[in-house]
């Protein structure tokens, strides 16, 4: 791989991408698949919240390699599942070396779950009540670079986004990890200026039709 410049790199295969999946196959085809493309799939969603948690003090690729085994762990993150976990099913997380064994975090996500199952059947969805909080267009930085990037580790909506589920009950929630979220399920577009999938994810998020 060259360097382009400091945002960007050219890959082995002439495209440029961001800078921060590197060499590493499976973190490149979730740059160029999954980052930020807008999602409104509630049990997509909650998984997203709940990984997020799980990295709070690791890599997004230490999960991403583990994602399938949480996945399996977890039920397939359907929240209906994992609310009826108990301490019985904790101990058996806690002893799964597929998965990060943090009782912490674990107890997190029977948490969020039952607080997703409130939230739904206030909101009528997670996806409704996580779109409201997606940036105004005109708050955004001018141009994406790497620096704009790596100076906006919170915002003002991720803040608010963390505080509001977290008022509701939630755990591992914080305004770093809100707006992580933010970023991998297309509320902004973080993708850097020259990245061949920026033009891509940008179509997508003007086609998509936000829960309402």
């Amino acid at each position: 791989m060259t360097e382009r410049d400091d945002d960007v790199r050219i890959g082995a295969d002439g495209r440029a991408r961001c800078w921060w999946p590197g060499d590493d196959e499976l973190y490149r085809r979730y740059h160029d698949e999954e980052w930020g493309r807008p999602v409104g799939d509630d049990r997509r969603l909650f998984e997203k919240l709940c990984l997020e948690g799980f990295q709070s003090g690791l890599s997004w690729l230490t999960i991403l390699r583990k994602r399938e085994n949480f996945r399996r762990a977890f039920a397939g993150f359907d929240p209906e599942a994992i609310a009826r976990f108990d301490e019985q099913d904790t101990d058996r997380l806690l002893t799964d070396p597929g998965i990060v064994r943090h009782r912490g975090k674990i107890e997190a996500v029977l948490t969020n779950a039952r607080r997703c199952l409130d939230l739904i059947e206030r909101e009528g969805s997670l996806a409704r009540f996580v779109w409201r909080f997606e940036p105004d267009i005109a708050t955004r930085p001018p141009r994406i670079t790497k620096a704009a990037v790596c100076a906006m580790t919170t915002t003002r909506e991720s803040t608010a986004l963390s505080k509001e589920l977290r008022r509701r009950g939630w755990a591992f929630v914080g305004p770093t990890t809100a707006y992580a979220f933010m970023q991998s399920m297309g509320l902004v577009n973080d993708h850097m200026e020259g990245c061949h999938v920026r033009a891509a994810v940008e179509a997508e998020r003007a086609g998509f039709v936000r829960p309402e």
